[in-house]
């Protein structure tokens, strides 16, 4: 599909802008942080960077993976209500993300005392580009659902006593992956190969892909301060925390890539580029470490901006796109029981969202 192979560019070109970004950083002169004593060691960090990639790869790879080899157990169907619940606990997670982890530090950094007071600690700049990429999200995700149905509706073609809107509708409300080519008088061209899917099935597509985005783009900014330090005194404790943070957001995002019932080649890339970009960005912060310097301005401001750009669209995903649709959907407002389940479920994920945000 055009719109996904798309959306992937979009996410190499995140990669290759943080690239260039960092590189640039070496003309500028270092804040003076904090004495870190005996804990900077670039030998001993390396190792440590080592296993913080094997092992961040593979419980991302775990994470994301779980939800989608779910449909060989019948209670973890997508129409069952276990599924319900665990959806709404990796929402939570979601949510948990880009309020306790990517949202302070983009405070943090946009705040710091290494960067002039003028303009950065005039203006809250952090709320304000989180505030902008939760509106740019939802302009993409309502263009990207328009650019869907158009697709799916340029082969329909109304009968003569039926009207367009008339044929719109029958897209829209045809079920889920299926649509009947003489649905209410419309036929489709034999010109077109591809059948028409259902709404529901687009917004899951839309949502998978926009929500990936913004992961990427912070998963590949985490792995960018980690392979950056050289402090093993934060590395330790951050690749374990990263761990169960890279684990439980997989599982957030593939119950997404579930939902949205890509063919495997779909999901296999989708996979990829969650499972990698984390190491990816430990690999290129190692790399750079001896011309990135993560108190510089420059690097303070770009990471910074890049993080309140990934809590605006997380905190916006798991909101509008996971938890409303959800619990204003007639599944939810059919059964208090299962709504006070995902409550639960919901506190549950940013709860350990929150608890994690000591660590990583």
């Amino acid at each position: 599909m055009a719109t996904s192979t798309s959306v992937h560019k979009l996410i190499l070109a995140f990669s290759l802008l943080i690239s260039i970004f960092t590189s640039q950083v070496h003309g500028e002169e270092e804040c003076q942080a904090d004495s870190a004593g005996s804990c900077v060691d670039k030998k001993a960090a390396l190792p440590l960077k080592i296993i913080a990639i094997a092992s961040i790869l593979v419980t991302s790879m775990i994470g994301v993976c779980l939800p989608l080899f779910s449909r060989s157990i019948p209670a973890l169907a997508p129409d069952r209500n276990l599924f319900v619940v665990v959806k709404a606990f990796a929402a939570g997670i979601i949510l948990g993300t880009g309020f306790m982890h990517v949202l302070p530090d983009s405070f943090d950094m946009l705040r710091s005392s290494c960067l002039p007071e003028t303009p950065w600690h005039k203006f809250p700049f952090t709320g304000f580009v989180a505030m902008l990429s939760a509106i740019v999200t939802l302009i993409v995700d309502s263009m990207a659902t328009s650019v869907y149905t158009s697709k799916n509706y340029a082969g329909i073609k109304p009968a003569d006593n039926e009207t367009d809107q008339d044929a719109e509708m029958a897209v829209v409300n045809a079920p889920q992956g299926h649509f009947h080519g003489h649905h209410h008088g419309y036929h489709q061209e034999s010109a077109s190969k591809d059948e028409p899917i259902g709404a529901q099935l687009l917004r899951y597509r839309v949502v998978a892909m926009v929500l990936e985005l913004g992961i990427v783009v912070h998963s590949v900014v985490i792995g960018l301060s980690l392979g950056a330090s050289n402090n093993t005194c934060t590395i330790k404790p951050l690749v374990a925390g990263l761990c169960f943070h890279q684990m439980f957001e997989g599982m957030g995002l593939g119950g997404c890539i579930l939902q949205a019932e890509y063919k495997f080649a779909k999901k296999a890339i989708m996979v990829f580029f969650f499972s990698v970009t984390t190491p990816f960005g430990i690999v290129l912060g190692s790399a750079l470490s001896n011309v990135y310097k993560e108190n510089s301005p420059d690097s303070l401001i770009t990471v910074g901006l890049l993080n309140a750009s990934s809590a605006g669209l997380l905190i916006y995903m798991a909101l509008v796109d996971l938890l409303a649709a959800d619990f204003m959907g007639p599944k939810l407002q059919g059964s208090i029981k299962l709504q006070l389940k995902s409550y639960a479920a919901v506190l549950l994920g940013a709860g350990s969202m929150s608890l994690m945000a000591k660590w990583a």
